[in-house]
């Protein structure tokens, strides 16, 4: 939620181009005096203006809401200030409860803090990666020296360094042209957390995508390792957990190729999430919808083939009256506090799903 009284973000430092490859650079990093023209920034450029924001007494935290895109982000962000500030702390907000997180943060042996436990008065300059100040209520009411992030730019916040790139598939990436650009050649860890994170952010490149992501991803190829990458993309489920599946094939019901499936109270929304992806692999079914309760809100699921159909449209128009909901053409995400659903919907189900959806596919 944005602040009141606050206008659309200053982006006196804005990168919203393509950007380079992240051609290396030669010799020590001189920072400009003055700022860089907006006009097509080089990764050289943008390397400039961020180190120029970072002494050698500042103590640095870097927060991000924790997947493996931020994570890695983070870790590179961590990397570029290794020599140039006192100290990196990497803190986050929620819980990690997906297991290919927790795995990835366990090999890659990754020290993160959680962010309520941290005090923010001890930091100089603070770092917000792969999300924005406006994203969380816990983000709100901290001042940011730095976001850099692919999703598109929110407004009621400002920042004396902004680099979004919308149409980047990953800040991984626009990370590793950060770190091209210093000349810094990642440890394995690093490069196969950077890997792991855009394969996660572009599904394998089945989602949109820029050629800088595939360029980065290429670079990594050959430095990340690869069957720790393949360690941390296995292991996706808990044994408790198939109780879950077991629910929704017991719930589930198909109508005119939609598939309804609601699960009652989970333990966290990423559960409903791989259920949903599980879901949309059955054949002659076009869209996939999975609720459930969780921290006294409803969550739903969207998932379909974006091919004539969009579902952030539809989960803006079924709850975005109540409560949060929006995503892309394939997948989409709806959050709705259970004091605001009507008298019908209270006791909720899968018809009550079904009821609903087809109300609004109509």
């Amino acid at each position: 939620m944005a602040k009141q009284g606050f206008k659309r973000p200053v982006f006196g430092l804005v990168c919203m181009d393509n950007g380079d490859d992240g051609v290396g650079v030669n010799g020590s990093l001189e920072v400009p005096k003055k700022p860089i023209s907006n006009k097509k920034k080089t990764a050289k450029e943008r390397l400039l203006e961020f180190c120029g924001l970072f002494g050698k007494e500042d103590q640095v935290l870097v927060v991000i809401n924790a997947d493996p895109d931020a994570i890695a982000s983070a870790m590179a962000v961590k990397r570029l200030l290794r020599y140039r500030v006192k100290s990196v702390t990497i803190a986050y907000p929620n819980e990690i409860r997906r297991l290919n997180n927790v795995v990835m943060v366990d090999l890659l042996k990754i020290p993160m803090e959680r962010l309520h436990t941290v005090k923010l008065g001890g930091f100089t300059k603070k770092v917000m990666l792969d999300s924005q100040p406006s994203h969380l209520p816990c983000f709100e009411n901290i001042t940011f020296d730095v976001v850099i992030d692919h999703h598109p730019a929110t407004k009621g916040w400002v920042a004396p360094f902004v680099d979004i790139r919308k149409d980047f598939g990953a800040t991984a990436s626009m990370l590793v042209e950060y770190l091209r650009a210093a000349n810094l050649k990642p440890s394995v860890a690093l490069a196969t957390a950077l890997f792991y994170a855009i394969k996660v952010d572009t599904r394998n490149f089945e989602k949109k995508a820029t050629l800088a992501d595939a360029i980065s991803f290429r670079y990594l190829f050959n430095i990340a390792n690869q069957n720790l990458v393949r360690k941390i993309e296995l292991s996706s489920l808990r044994r408790s957990e198939l109780n879950y599946f077991k629910t929704a094939l017991n719930e589930m019901k198909v109508s005119k190729q939609r598939l309804y499936a609601h699960l009652g109270k989970v333990p966290s929304p990423d559960m409903l999430v791989l259920i949903a992806d599980f879901l949309n692999q059955v054949h002659d079914v076009a869209w996939v919808f999975v609720s459930g309760m969780h921290n006294d809100k409803l969550v739903v699921i969207f998932r379909c083939d974006g091919y004539k159909k969009n579902a952030g449209r539809l989960a803006e128009k079924m709850f975005n009256a109540i409560g949060s909901a929006g995503g892309h053409r394939e997948a989409a995400r709806a959050e709705v506090p259970l004091r605001n659903l009507p008298a019908e919907m209270q006791d909720f189900s899968t018809m009550t799903l079904m009821r609903l959806t087809t109300k609004h596919l109509q």
